[in-house]
């Protein structure tokens, strides 16, 4: 049977005060509806198991998934739309962007890969579900990318100093 890792229950300690102090700075500011795509990077942080090499991935990738929202709505369903109904334009741009993540995914995987498409999935649930930080969606899905680069880059060195902290507070 597996024991309790004192590592890992100190490291947790560790996250969940993260996880709380951004809750309490943004629900003081009554904008903890906006604090989503921030937790979205730090799970895929830790689905690539914490490894600093994904990191641009995961920024850039979703990051340009967020923004195919407003691709997909002023180039495909603002111009397609008129001409051969809007439902058929968001498909087309979907079939487009998923097919050049897996064109391009090799030759520009930074762009083009897996965080793209989670970015591009999960910002078009939440503009549908959630409380929008802004009347105008456009306006909130830029909000959302600001807080996706700057509150999930926060998450990753906050975790990436937590266990620095771990090891050396091990040494002594």
């Amino acid at each position: 049977m597996a024991k309790l890792n004192k590592d890992r229950l100190l490291f947790g300690v560790f996250l969940i005060i993260m996880i709380a102090v951004a809750e309490v700075i943004f629900g003081a500011f009554k904008i903890d509806s906006w604090i989503w795509p921030g937790f979205i990077v730090m799970i895929w942080f830790f689905a690539e198991h914490m490894d600093k090499k994904k990191v641009p991935n995961i920024i850039v990738g979703g990051l340009f998934g967020l923004f195919n929202i407003l691709i997909g709505k002023y180039v495909f369903v603002a111009l397609l739309g008129s001409v051969i109904g809007e439902g058929l334009a968001r498909l087309i741009f979907i079939l487009v962007f998923v097919y050049a993540i897996i064109a391009l995914g090799e030759i520009l995987p930074i762009l083009f890969n897996i965080y793209a498409f989670l970015g591009l999935l999960v910002t078009s649930i939440a503009i549908k579900v959630r409380p929008l930080p802004h009347d105008n969606a456009d306006i909130t899905i830029l909000i959302w990318m600001g807080v996706y680069l700057v509150v999930g880059l926060i998450f990753i060195y906050g975790i990436l100093g937590s266990i620095k902290l771990i090891g050396a507070m091990k040494k002594k």
